[in-house]
């Protein structure tokens, strides 16, 4: 071969279709493409495209805050219906309730992504006071499981401190609805809803109205029992919401020792001060402490050193 052969240019390419063996012919480009679109494979992933896309382009709106408690509600009413004792959807409306208390609290809470938003936290506050959902859920809450009994306990605990317009309106609704913290400090008896309602019960007492309620009925007398129950955990929780009580609204607090002060003190000195538990003995020296030496309880005071009696109880303690 010469150097002018080297130079040449290449030929043009030529489409040819190869023969196979078995179909004795060729196939064109064409004719594969169109046999590619006719394989069920094919057709299902279209179908799975196509669904995608209608499902991204009707994709239904999030709930928002108040349908979120519209719906929890309708499911507490459901479950205190007769009709919920059988039925085999039972099972899959316990599910979404829990889904449903999750879901208030990541609006109340916020969650890893974001920030809880006031007006969500608003509306909600708003459409659970509205009607009697705090009380179904509170009722309810010792048939939920552990994690949802949590998630409840939170979800009512924050709701007591949101505020609308500046107002607690969880203080209008207890106010009206106080037999609630009958059912609440009734909680002690029970070992399995004992720390969930005794949390819930606290951030209660911060508004005056329950407080004062919880002073002047008989569940006062019914604490000293509480707070020496075998129980350590149960009790330590008790002495807590005790401590509370009698700290938390200074001018309720005085107003109920004073005019209590016999029956309370004799109490407080023969069942805590004097407990052959050293917890129990230590505990109510210190709040006994915080009690005499606020001065709204100034009177209390006097008239407490002023005994002969306590001041024998005070010298035993410093042995």
């Amino acid at each position: 071969m010469g150097w002018k052969h080297a130079f040449q240019p290449f030929p043009s390419p030529v489409c040819t279709t190869t023969a196979h063996p078995a179909s004795g012919g060729g196939e064109t480009v064409a004719a594969k493409t169109a046999k590619a679109k006719k394989s069920p494979l094919t057709k299902l992933f279209r179908l799975v495209v196509r669904k995608g896309a209608m499902n991204c382009l009707f994709k239904s709106k999030p709930a928002t805050p108040a349908e979120v408690v519209r719906r929890t509600q309708s499911l507490l009413v459901y479950f205190s219906s007769d009709a919920a004792n059988g039925g085999a959807k039972r099972g899959e409306k316990i599910k979404e309730l829990n889904k449903l208390i999750r879901e208030l609290k990541s609006i109340l809470y916020g969650d890893n992504e974001r920030e809880p938003a006031p007006e969500a936290c608003a509306q909600l506050t708003r459409e659970f006071f509205r009607e009697n959902t705090l009380h179904l859920l509170i009722i309810f809450l010792p048939k939920l499981s552990l994690e949802a009994r949590k998630d409840a306990s939170q979800v009512v605990s924050n709701l007591q401190r949101q505020q609308v317009q500046s107002r607690f309106i969880a203080s209008d609704y207890l106010g009206s609805n106080l037999d609630l913290m009958d059912h609440l400090i009734s909680g002690y008896k029970d070992p399995d809803i004992a720390f969930h309602y005794g949390g819930i019960l606290r951030e209660c007492i911060r508004h005056q109205c329950v407080a004062r309620y919880i002073l002047e009925s008989e569940h006062m007398k019914d604490f000293f029992d509480h707070i020496q129950l075998p129980d350590f955990g149960i009790a330590a929780d008790a002495t807590v919401t005790f401590k509370e009580l009698l700290t938390r609204h200074k001018s309720t607090v005085a107003d109920f020792l004073s005019r209590n002060y016999d029956w309370f003190f004799a109490r407080f000195s023969s069942e805590l001060l004097e407990s052959t538990n050293y917890v129990t003995k230590r505990q109510a020296v210190k709040l006994l402490r915080v009690i005499l030496l606020d001065r709204s309880n100034s009177g209390v005071m006097i008239r407490y050193v002023s005994s002969k009696d306590n001041l024998r109880v005070l010298m035993n303690l410093l042995r």
